[in-house]
């Protein structure tokens, strides 16, 4: 004979101060763990959404990031007549030669200053990044001392609204736009001319070459060109890898944490678990006495338990993904590891995150409730009537 599950939901319905007490605990577990997926999940949606899948990124080997990396103007020329290059109408290649520069900005409400990309991009680089709109104000001037802020610096950090100036390189820089790059690395990043960046700060060479291929399918044919000459000392990678390898440090960092502290936490919620499991069998245990008299054998209450522990999890899993829903309003702004410049982006809920908190909330039931459940099943019938 098989327990109803009435009975089952009954119990829990009784006793709904613990029920709810257990519930919350099990939620709150389940509300970090979630939002430790999120994050990360914000995380590499942010960075793969900076790049374009027909883009590569050539920068020095040995270099990690583009701050690091140098690229001289004949490696950048002979890039631009490569045979894999994509060529616009008028026959030009679709290349853009561009510097990174760290400069320090104070966010908003903050005497702290925070390091902001700004980038130094040629007349193509922004049609090659469609994702990034001019939304107030219009493009810089090419060869003038103007940049335009992503939506990201212009919301968080001082001074940069249209019509302020920035100070660096021994310049004022007139900021004369805003854009938005649809919730990329772009958005947390100051763009100008990118010779007028170089000049400003006395560089010789360029930290990186964006170039579109002209057909998908020829990237391993354009690395295997770029490393076969010897005159090119370049690695290549497309936009999108390129970009996903720059947040790995603070994804590891992230994963790392979370998981340190999910783990601490559910110990607390599956010990809350089994003392709730554990205080049901004591209260009931002539009820126990009484189910295994009618007939139902002790699989059947060890199920029942094991259910009522599971229901539990459930409850407090679903309340937990319920309110890390919210999350996805924030914003968070903190340090790229590998970069060292501020990088904004926001907590993302994807199917698999849903399935992987209910799973994680349903094995802290099943852990916490176990025991419980064995310690019900194996009473004897004598023994529970007489303890009633």
């Amino acid at each position: 004979m098989k327990i109803p599950f009435s009975y089952i939901f009954r119990n829990l319905w009784t006793r709904k101060l613990t029920t709810i007490l257990t519930a919350a605990g099990m939620g709150l577990v389940v509300f970090v763990f979630a939002a430790v997926l999120m994050l990360d999940a914000g995380l590499k949606k942010t960075m793969v959404g900076t790049g374009s899948f027909d883009n590569v990124v050539m920068i020095r080997k040995g270099s990690e990031t583009e701050i690091q990396s140098g690229v001289s103007r004949d490696q950048a020329s002979l890039v631009e007549s490569m045979p894999n290059i994509a060529r616009g109408p008028d026959g030009k290649p679709t290349v853009s030669k561009e510097s990174l520069i760290l400069i320090s900005l104070n966010k908003k409400g903050q005497e702290r200053g925070s390091n902001i990309v700004t980038r130094g991009i040629s007349p193509l680089g922004l049609t090659m990044r469609p994702q990034a709109k001019i939304i107030r104000g219009r493009l810089f001037r090419e060869g003038s001392s103007e940049v335009i802020v992503g939506r990201n610096v212009n919301e968080q950090f001082d001074g940069a609204e249209i019509g302020q100036s920035l100070r660096f390189g021994g310049r004022d820089w007139q900021i004369v736009g805003i854009f938005d790059a649809q919730k990329s690395a772009f958005d947390s990043e100051v763009w100008g001319d990118v010779e007028q960046l170089m000049q400003s700060f006395r560089r010789a060479s360029f930290s990186s070459v964006i170039a579109k291929l002209s057909q998908s399918e020829g990237f391993d044919k354009l690395v295997a060109d770029v490393d076969e000459d010897i005159r090119l000392n370049l690695q290549t990678k497309r936009e999108q890898i390129f970009y996903e390898d720059q947040s790995r440090a603070l994804s590891t960092f992230i994963t790392i944490l979370g998981t340190v502290l999910s783990v601490i936490f559910s110990l607390g919620a599956m010990i809350g678990a089994a003392i709730t499991m554990y205080s049901a069998v004591a209260t009931r245990t002539g009820e126990i006495g009484t189910l295994r008299a009618l007939g139902f054998r002790r699989p059947s209450i060890l199920a029942a338990f094991l259910l009522e522990s599971l229901l539990l999890a459930l409850v407090g899993g679903a309340a937990g993904l319920f309110f890390a829903t919210f999350l996805q309003a924030i914003t968070i702004s903190t340090l790229n590891i590998q970069s060292f410049s501020q990088l904004a982006f926001s907590f993302v809920l994807t199917p698999k995150i849903v399935i992987g908190t209910i799973l994680f909330s349903l094995l802290m039931g099943f852990i916490g409730g176990f025991l419980p459940a064995i310690k019900a099943s194996r009473m004897k019938i004598v023994d529970s009537l007489r303890a009633a």
